[in-house]
């Protein structure tokens, strides 16, 4: 599988929005939106001009690109969104949230998606007692996020847990940092996505 290996900041810029791909940086001066906030390139300075289809697509990148997905991933994941009853761009935002790397991303176990998935293919986390090394395992209610216990002394992710302190964990989801477990509460909810997304230009994109 093709990944992305460039520079996470310029997906950012690319965006025009925080995408919050490299942890605490995104949340400090160096930040690469706040120092320069325009696309990178030698034209990023300029005024874009997107017609409809342009919008939809960079909506589509931007959450892509927030959840760290390919395109064959993402396009999937609207596909099963689109049969689900409800509202498809709604639905296809939970799905995004419950898989297991968003929620170890969210439980404060990592300061990124990216760090989290690396970290759930490496077998550090077990779900309901066992071994999960899949990143795009969906969690339900009642599950159990729980940090292997050899794992407990991995520097980034003990710093991780320590930068936690004075972050909100999301309401869907409960952190129990004295015994390294997460608790799915119950089922995240548009509200629950912080960013600002306008999903239904997704809907329209995938309609077309």
């Amino acid at each position: 599988m093709s990944r992305y290996t460039g520079s996470v900041c310029r997906l950012c810029r690319r965006e025009g929005a925080k995408l919050f791909l490299k942890g605490d940086r995104c949340y400090s001066e160096k930040c690469a939106v706040e120092r320069r906030n325009y696309p990178p390139g030698q034209h990023g300075q300029g005024r874009p001009r997107f017609s409809d289809f342009g919008v939809q697509l960079r909506e589509k990148q931007k959450v892509k690109r927030m959840y760290g997905l390919q395109e064959k991933q993402f396009a999937s994941t609207m596909q099963r969104a689109s049969r689900m009853k409800g509202r498809a761009g709604e639905n296809l935002l939970v799905l995004l949230e419950r898989r297991l790397d968003n929620a170890v991303f969210r439980l404060g176990f990592a300061t990124s998606r990216s760090e989290a998935r690396q970290l759930v293919r490496h077998g550090h986390f077990l779900v309901n007692g066992r071994k999960a090394t899949t990143p795009s395992l969906l969690v339900k209610p009642g599950n159990k996020v729980t940090l292997r216990e050899k794992s407990r002394e991995v520097t980034r992710i003990v710093g991780a847990l320590e930068a936690l302190e004075g972050k909100a964990v999301p309401q869907w989801l409960e952190i129990d940092k004295d015994s390294f477990e997460g608790t799915v509460k119950a089922m995240p909810t548009r509200e629950d996505i912080t960013l600002p997304v306008e999903e239904q230009l997704i809907v329209e994109h995938y309609s077309r």
